[in-house]
């Protein structure tokens, strides 16, 4: 299969570090709260506040770790982040007393947040055209299977070992870190920017902010981005309460959504590329996806059936239509905000395009929630409208982005290269 052969220097030293640090984070991810409960012995009405707070505080590092991207390369800062987080990992067991989870748990979200958009630069480094759009499905395909690997591996250390199988799972994700930064070391080193290059063109989010069309691109992947979040935190809330399924059954949509787009992610990537003509065009039809099946999970509201089996499969069906436009709409999105960065200045322009879904994902808990406590259909109505103006925006953006950005490059017939 040829979308399994390395195209550029460095390629499978790169995927397996996206793997393995999906892998990591999955160990805890699915288990936030529980994990540090067990690791430091704190309270959860604490740990859920610190890491409510630091989370917040760490979104100011995105912009900052933009700017260290164009200083530096995108490799360096990649590596930083990494071990950042690995050695925070490390020293949660330690972590007994609250100033001390506070300070590791502010690292954490610090490199958490920052990460997305400094990888985002170091693809985009690293390779061009069409190869950027298989990058992009690749990530996401190999970030839903690692996160569900970690899930599983944490479940078996949890079950084995109890208590200290937490601590054990703690090691282990600061491990992956630290592993997936000497892999990252495999890759080619960031392009050099001399000084006075940085000097005729320094750059400043000023120049961002008067980039209109970018900024378009930036709010419409804000509005789709909002209906990503529905899975966890909308949907099991509204299974339960609104149409009364089992608590059991919630999870099934959630593991659908995540063997679906590990296992089918490049493969329809490839197939959106014969199928649209341009990125914008791509992102906008996974928007009308999410359109559908937003109002379809509103319908099923409106019902409401009675049986069981009818609102399993109603729900199922709304996530499959979801996860096709997720699908779709993701990597003709982040290329797309890819290629419309100057190089010089990708390490702002990625942070500026993860700045909407860093939002999406920190507006969306209080918002839904309060919505649903309304009317159940009330917030997938609001997603509905959100995701049917962010598709017209990807349209209308196209207009003023140039031809070779929009527009999905013809793959140049190439030899495989040996992987570093």
């Amino acid at each position: 299969m040829s979308f399994l052969r390395p195209h550029f220097p460095g390629e499978r030293a790169l995927i397996t570090g996206i793997a393995i640090d999906a892998t990591g984070s999955g160990l805890y991810v699915p288990f936030s709260l529980v994990f540090f409960h067990h690791v430091t012995g704190l309270s959860l009405p604490v740990i859920g506040l610190v890491l409510t707070i630091t989370g917040l505080i760490a979104i100011g590092a995105v912009p900052v770790a933009g700017v260290a991207v164009d200083r530096f390369g995108a490799r360096r800062v990649q590596l930083f982040l990494y071990v950042l987080r690995g050695a925070s990992f490390a020293c949660f067991p330690l972590a007994a007393h609250l100033p001390t989870f506070a300070v590791l748990a502010l690292l954490t979200a610090i490199g958490t947040r920052a990460f997305p958009a400094v990888l985002q630069a170091r693809i985009a480094e690293l390779v061009e055209g069409t190869d950027r759009d298989r990058m992009q499905a690749l990530q996401r395909s190999l970030g839903n299977a690692g996160l569900g690997a970690g899930t599983l591996i944490a479940s078996i250390l949890i079950a084995v070992g109890g208590d200290t199988g937490y601590v054990i799972a703690a090691f282990v994700n600061a491990g992956s870190f630290f592993l997936a930064a000497l892999l990252a070391l495999r890759t080619p080193p960031s392009p050099v920017v001399s000084a006075k290059a940085r000097a005729e063109n320094p750059g400043s989010y000023r120049l961002v902010g008067r980039d209109r069309p970018f900024l378009t691109l930036v709010f419409a992947n804000f509005l789709v981005a909002l209906g990503y979040t529905s899975l966890t935190v909308l949907l099991p809330i509204y299974s339960t309460d609104w149409l009364h399924m089992p608590e059991g059954l919630t999870g099934t949509a959630f593991l659908v959504n995540t063997v679906i787009c590990a296992t089918l992610g490049v493969p329809v990537g490839a197939l959106v590329r014969t199928r649209f003509s341009t990125r914008s065009r791509a992102a906008a039809g996974g928007a009308a996806m999410f359109v559908v099946a937003f109002l379809g999970q509103a319908a099923l509201g409106t019902f409401r059936p009675e049986h069981v089996s009818l609102a399993l499969a109603g729900v199922i069906a709304c996530v499959l239509v979801m996860t096709a436009g997720e699908l779709v709409h993701s990597p003709a999105s982040g290329a797309l905000s890819q290629a419309a960065a100057p190089p010089e200045m990708r390490g702002r322009y990625m942070a500026a395009f993860q700045l909407s879904w860093t939002l999406a994902y920190a507006l969306t808990p209080s918002l839904l929630t309060s919505l649903l406590t309304v009317d159940g259909r009330l917030p997938w109505l609001l997603l509905a409208a959100a995701a049917l103006l962010g598709g017209v925006l990807m349209m209308r953006v196209e207009r003023s982005l140039p031809d070779d950005v929009v527009r999905y490059p013809r793959p140049a017939p190439s030899k495989p290269v040996t992987a570093a």
